[in-house]
């Protein structure tokens, strides 16, 4: 957990499917809402499909470096964006934010079956994040399954905005949300110092306004 790092840079070597499956077949016992296990996960590795991943994952993009640049936090779901469509759509998009699916030796598409998912919070006037619980522990245990095996990725949800699209490429079912495209193939550079904030810096006691546990 110490040492398992957001990586986005590969080298040229292969992900083989000997490993893929060591590293699923690890990942598998993550939690689920009432172990219903509603995830499905779509390896892919044809250049053409990760080529149009990348391109979908464009129109989030432009908006988040735009915002970025606008000194917002991006996509935030409290503050409306300040960049006008016009100014979005005249962003570039850098090559960071496409390059890792393009390069990586295997793209992990990860779905959830919402038909399945408790989705708690579903009536609350908010973004909702509830139907997470049943995917995203499943992500963070592949991430670190393949760090185990010397390999690395990371989580990108820009092409969540082209939802319908991503569906449509790859034939999912209407029940089921994109959750997370997983980017994943050995590491250019191998990290083992992570910054995070402290414990005392997000953990309080009794109430948000409580001491902090130190």
């Amino acid at each position: 957990m110490r040492t398992t790092p957001a990586v986005r840079e590969f080298t040229d070597d292969p992900l083989p499917d000997d490993v893929l499956l060591r590293i699923l077949d690890h990942a598998r016992f993550a939690p689920s809402g009432g172990n219903r296990q509603g995830a499905h996960v779509v390896v892919v590795r044809d250049a053409a499909t990760r080529r149009r991943l990348a391109a979908l994952q464009e129109p989030a993009a432009k908006r988040y470096v735009a915002q970025v640049a606008a000194g917002e936090s991006p996509w935030n779901s409290v503050h409306p964006p300040g960049p006008t469509p016009e100014e979005v759509a005249a962003t570039d998009v850098p090559e960071r934010f496409t390059r890792p699916v393009l390069t990586a030796g295997a793209v992990l598409v990860v779905l959830v079956d919402l038909a399945v998912v408790a989705s708690m919070d579903q009536d609350l006037d908010r973004v909702g994040v509830i139907s997470g619980a049943s995917v995203y522990p499943l992500v963070w245990n592949i991430l670190l399954a393949a760090r185990h095996e010397g390999f690395g990725g990371t989580i990108t949800t820009m092409a969540v905005v082209e939802e319908d699209a991503v569906k449509e490429l790859l034939g999912v079912p209407e029940s089921y949300a994109l959750a997370a495209v997983v980017p994943l193939g050995k590491p250019v550079k191998e990290l083992t110092r992570l910054k995070r904030q402290p414990v005392a810096e997000f953990v309080t006691l009794e109430r948000y306004d409580g001491e902090p546990l130190a």
